[in-house]
């Protein structure tokens, strides 16, 4: 069997399976419309199997890496799911307090790649939580899809106050400094842009290819770095008229679009991933925040 590369598949595949990580269409309708692009000795299963994020791999920084503490904890979110778990980790070595930085997930809860990107940002110098929306449902489920269908039986307001909490619990952490940020990804995308209208002390927010806010956008206090894909047509169709509002109210932004690459580009564990707009993205992000959090 032909071994599969990223060149080898259309872009009518991957928003093909950006359509189905989002719900817009049902797994059968989906695996039907990806076998008419098996063709030349690829197979629908071999398709499936390239295009799905693989955890095992692809893990940067180990959960037991000896360069961090890394520790699974919960905290309170009143207003929203209860009793939040989340993934808290910072450098084994700091001597004083650190700026902190909630990560939030994508639309199918805390799973290894948000992890590892929790531990990434620690390791830059930062104390990081990164929580897990599906707690009340029992957590993230250890699949995708499966996550996926739990996170659609949440209201998404009352996990943006599970994040927002996520927010109050380090900001008052005797190791943070105080100063604290959100990047997110997808959905996380999303809350880090509504934290930014919710949250007046926010220092900080980093949207990976997130949808935008409608409204009380003049509220917005923090600096914003938005991070968006040349190809997510989706998303991008939201950003002029986003823009022309932060523009209106004066606010402080920097938004980097990047060529040729998809929605879920920062994602390494799929072949969206494009490695050198990932990497930018992500150097960008943490000179960002050492900018506004030390």
């Amino acid at each position: 069997m032909k071994e599969l590369k990223k060149e080898d598949i259309e872009q009518e595949v991957f928003d093909l399976y950006d359509d189905y990580a989002h719900n817009r269409i049902p797994r059968r309708l989906f695996l039907d419309k990806l076998s008419a692009y098996a063709v030349g000795g690829i197979t629908a299963g071999a398709l499936l199997s390239f295009i799905s994020p693989d955890y095992v791999k692809k893990i940067q920084i180990q959960q037991d890496d000896k360069r961090l503490k890394s520790e699974f904890i919960e905290y309170d979110s009143p207003k929203g799911g209860g009793t939040i778990r989340g993934l808290l980790s910072r450098p084994a070595d700091a001597k004083e307090k650190l700026p902190g930085i909630v990560v939030v997930h994508e639309n199918r809860g805390l799973n290894p790649h948000i992890e590892d990107v929790g531990r990434r940002a620690a390791l830059a110098g930062f104390i990081s939580l990164a929580p897990d929306a599906l707690t009340p449902l029992g957590g993230y489920p250890g699949t995708d899809d499966k996550g996926r269908e739990l996170q659609r039986k949440r209201d998404r307001n009352k996990m943006l106050q599970d994040f927002i909490a996520a927010f109050e619990h380090l900001k008052n952490h005797p190791e943070c400094n105080g100063k604290v940020g959100v990047v997110g990804f997808c959905f996380g995308g999303w809350i880090s842009n509504m934290m930014a209208v919710e949250v007046p002390d926010l220092s900080a927010a980093v949207p990976f290819y997130g949808g935008q806010p409608k409204e009380n956008i003049d509220k917005i206090n923090a600096p914003l770095m938005l991070h968006f894909g040349e190809l997510d047509k989706r998303v991008n169709e939201g950003w002029p008229a986003y823009e022309a509002a932060l523009k209106k109210y004066n606010k402080v932004y920097k938004a980097f679009i990047y060529e040729n690459a998809n929605h879920g580009f920062h994602n390494d564990t799929t072949p969206r991933y494009d490695r050198d707009s990932a990497e930018l993205a992500w150097q960008r992000t943490i000179e960002f925040f050492k900018e506004n959090l030390l």
